[in-house]
């Protein structure tokens, strides 16, 4: 048997003796975190919550149960834009000492708790602020039903700190259990057992028995309701956008069903997802029982929801068995998007996956060739050390990684692979895993079965090198070559009323869109629109797609359209692009940022950053 210890040197190094099990020692430094797990440890969570829409404000008390490995004077916690009322120490809740430090960029305040080597219990008592940036408050105007407010958290990477004092690092697990207070008629949702009704008295108690790191957690309060959609399936979402987000995820829980087919059972209990408002910055968040999910995938053909199949790989991949630190960020994501391509294949098909495989290349390919193929962020392995590691959490960690298995399954044989990935799962289930332990793990129980594979693969040339490597894996669609076809015709003169469109999925008009001329006409551009109606989509990748190619050519007929949909959608994934494409336009960066003033107040502080850095907000 492989056991993972934790050890603060000699990373990587394979220890054996004669008798003994085979260790994998990790390294253990996380260097965005203050805590110091090796020392004293959190173990469990009891928070209990007083949610104020009135005042945009979280009164809370964290109480957390500790560990003290080495009898330690203090225990250290992680927050940002929190006010820290007052400390208790032990059972009987006494008066406790504390330093909150000078903040430090990215990394916030260094909360030190003063404990006797007995300590078991810490309280902090506290309240949010509005530098709370994993919380974004909604007005009842900027929701669906707009009839009441809304808030919703996002944790990863780093901003769990801004609404909880917590060991803020993902190689820290722990349990928790809550009761939040919420005002009357509205519901309020976690990563944890969840209710299926609103209660009378706005109080909810929460519970979650795994041990989950703290990004993982999540809150959710508004005017929602549920409906189920399988077996331990459910939807949530605002009453007006419920049944069409429960026919649009219609087909999750064959997901589910396929998902544990193929690399064992899920963990969690129940698998529900939330349907947000549209300033949610990303496309989903994994949160353990309660994905959180943008309503730009509601697309009203299923065309989307590769989306979902992605958040639930996560409970395997990410949830389950989690990247060490955020330079090990590529673990979760590059395998969560592997899992994701085998479910769709499963219930929609090889054709249906192989498109969404060779869009993942393309974005890598984009990706790669914006910062530089030699540059150090087109490597699996980061070194985010003195960086906020959001910078980190870009295409590289989820195609690259993606491909890097590819690669691996082709070596190996699909049927080696799959027991591999069962069995990696099973023997890390609750932990955590640095990038050298899972190269020291492969390399031992599946590389080394055969001589040559080791070779084949290089996975220190994927995983420690800039750029990518010559053997990525090639993937061929039907499907897209016949959009290719269509779109050398389109080139040679044919109208676009005569072009063979029938029955594409988003896939092919994403490659048909991706792949226009960089330069149009004016009456190319209207030809195109008039023919498909791309300005008009409901389909926000359709669009988003669309509007990168346009702008740059000054599509004036796009413009409204364009500025509506910048001020509505908050998904980073679209703002990013569409933002650049701006710029290109106007170098000037006037025409983004007087788009940017109005749609500014609805994004989330996740997209506020990125956009603020894209657009020079600050030295305005």
């Amino acid at each position: 048997m492989t056991l993972i210890s934790c050890d603060s040197g000699n990373k990587g190094e394979v220890k054996e003796k004669a008798n003994e099990p085979q260790t994998i020692v990790m390294e253990t430094n996380d260097p965005h975190t203050f805590a110091k797990p090796d020392e004293v440890v959190v173990k469990h969570l009891d928070w209990t919550a007083n949610v104020d829409f009135d005042s945009s404000m979280i009164i809370a008390t964290a109480k957390w149960t500790i560990e003290n490995k080495t009898g330690a004077s203090e225990v250290i916690f992680d927050t940002k834009g929190l006010k820290i009322d007052y400390v208790t120490v032990g059972n009987n809740d006494e008066i406790g000492t504390f330093i909150l430090e000078p903040e430090i960029k990215y990394m916030g305040q260094k909360l030190i708790v003063s404990i006797t080597p007995n300590t078991e219990i810490v309280r902090i008592y506290y309240r949010t602020t509005e530098n709370s940036d994993a919380l974004q408050w909604l007005t009842k105007e900027q929701t669906a039903d707009k009839t009441h407010p809304f808030l919703f958290t996002q944790s990863q990477a780093i901003l769990a700190r801004t609404w909880i004092p917590c060991q803020d690092s993902p190689g820290i697990r722990f349990t928790y259990n809550a009761r939040v207070k919420v005002p009357h008629q509205m519901m309020a949702l976690m990563s944890a057992y969840n209710p299926t009704d609103t209660m009378i008295n706005g109080v909810y108690d929460f519970q979650m028995e795994y041990p989950i790191p703290s990004y993982l957690m999540a809150l959710s309060v508004g005017n929602i309701q549920y409906q189920s959609v399988g077996r331990n399936t459910g939807i949530y979402a605002e009453p007006s956008m419920l049944a069409k987000s429960v026919a649009e995820f219609e087909d999750m829980q064959e997901m589910v069903d396929s998902a544990e087919a193929l690399y064992g059972a899920y963990r969690w209990g129940k698998y529900d997802v939330l349907v947000l408002p549209p300033s949610f910055p990303f496309g989903g968040m994994e949160n353990p029982r309660l994905t959180f999910a943008t309503p730009t995938i509601l697309a009203g053909d299923k065309s989307l929801t590769s989306l979902i199949a992605h958040e639930l790989a996560h409970s395997w991949s990410g949830n389950l068995v989690t990247n060490y630190n955020w330079n090990d960020f590529w673990l979760n994501e590059g395998f969560t998007v592997y899992f994701e391509n085998r479910i769709m294949e499963q219930v929609y098909g090889a054709d249906y996956a192989n498109m969404l495989a060779l869009i993942s290349y393309q974005d890598l390919k984009a990706e790669m060739e914006d910062f530089g193929m030699e540059s150090p962020r087109t490597k699996l392995k980061l070194d985010l050390a003195g960086q906020d590691p959001d910078e980190g959490m870009t295409s590289i960690a989820y195609d690259k990684g993606f491909y890097l298995l590819k690669l691996i399954e082709q070596t190996v044989g699909r049927e080696e692979f799959d027991s591999f990935l069962k069995t990696y799962f099973d023997t890390y289930a609750f932990k955590s895993m640095t990038t050298e332990g899972f190269v020291a793990y492969i390399n031992k129980e599946l590389l080394s079965k055969k001589s040559e594979w080791k070779e084949k693969v290089n996975l220190n040339e994927w995983i420690y090198n800039p750029g990518l490597p010559e053997n990525c894996p090639k993937i061929i669609s039907d499907r897209f070559e016949k959009v290719e076809g269509e779109l050398t015709k389109l080139e040679s003169g044919t109208a676009p009323s005569e072009l063979a469109t029938s029955n594409w999925s988003t896939h092919e008009w994403l490659h048909f869109l991706r792949n226009l001329p960089t330069e149009m006409t004016q009456e190319q551009m209207i030809a195109l629109d008039k023919t498909f109606g791309f300005t008009k989509s409901g389909n926000s990748e359709i669009l988003a797609a669309w509007f990168v190619k346009v702008i740059p050519n000054n599509y004036k007929e796009a413009k409204p359209a364009i500025e509506s949909f910048l001020v509505s959608v908050g998904r980073r994934k679209f703002l990013t692009p569409i933002y650049k494409s701006l710029i290109t336009a106007d170098p000037s960066k006037a025409a983004a940022r007087e788009i940017y003033k109005k749609a500014r107040p609805n994004y989330h502080a996740v997209a506020v950053q990125t956009m603020d850095d894209l657009l020079d907000w600050n030295q305005n």
